[in-house]
């Protein structure tokens, strides 16, 4: 399969029309036609649905848009690597990162690098603990930057100096907001958004000697930004992380922290047994000088 038709496939995409494709990739209409068609016998489906007034995708050809781009991300981010040298470094580096305190670190590390290396960028993806995992085993990412527990026998890492602690995340004008610490019985009377992850919720159980069954969950949560708006009605709490709020920036929010203490600590891991580039050695490099000077 040719990239240069990949590339067709996603200006047709990107315009729904034939005709305004062709005038952007500089090409006749019906050469762009026949390229398209043979693409679509190529890969034995139907990308687009030709009944309608605008080239519209399939569900195949949805699909095939989605795997298209990341095809020829990959493509051009592999031909950056080769051409790479010492005197001028150059390529693009994807970092998925958790959403707490840690993202001051390392945006801190990515400027400090990008000052030095100009010509590197990053594309960074905010997300859980699971879709980071995820985006990492299938090569969507270079590192990701992930709260422990790291399964040390997928991921090489380096361990950050960030620590969060666990707690509740309340309205500040909630009589509990007033309270030093929470405690497991405190929890049993509320109604609770908790953490997607199972092992997140269990590691907490094990430190509050918390009955799972008795706590009313009303909502699960991957994301914080998720969970923001239901907080702000007064009606919930949200287990969390201390830099949850943080990246609130609300005052009407106030953490709590657990009794007993529950802290977890960052790592910045990336797979075992894959090719490391010029560029991402680079990085490792002064990742773990910066992060040991913080």
């Amino acid at each position: 399969m040719d990239t240069r038709v990949i590339k067709y496939f996603l200006t047709v995409a990107q315009t729904n029309n034939i005709t305004r494709a062709a005038q952007r990739l500089h090409i006749t209409q019906p050469t762009l036609s026949r390229q398209i068609i043979e693409l679509e016998k190529e890969l034995g489906v139907t990308l687009f649905d030709r009944q309608q007034r605008q080239m519209a995708l399939t569900n195949e050809g949805a699909l095939f848009q989605q795997r298209a781009s990341t095809i020829l991300s990959l493509v051009n981010q592999t031909k950056q690597e080769l051409q790479n040298t010492e005197k001028e470094l150059t390529g693009v580096i994807n970092i998925g990162c958790v959403v707490s305190n840690v993202s001051k670190l390392i945006m801190k590390i990515i400027s400090n690098f990008q000052k030095k290396y100009p010509n590197v960028k990053f594309n960074l993806y905010d997300g859980n603990g699971d879709l980071l995992r995820q985006r990492l085993d299938s090569r969507l990412d270079d590192f990701a930057v992930l709260i422990e527990p790291v399964e040390a026998a997928k991921y090489n890492f380096i361990v950050l100096p960030v620590h969060e602690r666990w707690g509740l995340i309340v309205k500040s004008s909630d009589p509990l907001a007033k309270k030093k610490t929470i405690t497991k019985d405190d929890l049993y009377k509320l109604p609770l958004i908790v953490p997607t992850r199972n092992i997140v919720r269990d590691e907490i159980s094990d430190v509050l000697k918390l009955d799972q069954t008795k706590l009313n969950v009303m909502a699960t949560n991957n994301l914080p930004s998720n969970a923001y708006k239901l907080l702000k009605t007064g009606n919930y709490y949200l287990l969390g992380i201390e830099g949850i709020v943080d990246s609130f920036h609300d005052p009407e929010l106030t953490f709590i922290p657990f009794s007993p203490h529950k802290e977890t600590g960052h790592v910045l891991a990336w797979r075992k047994n894959t090719v490391i580039t010029p560029v991402m050695e680079k990085f490792l490099q002064e990742f773990a000088t910066l992060a040991e000077d913080q």
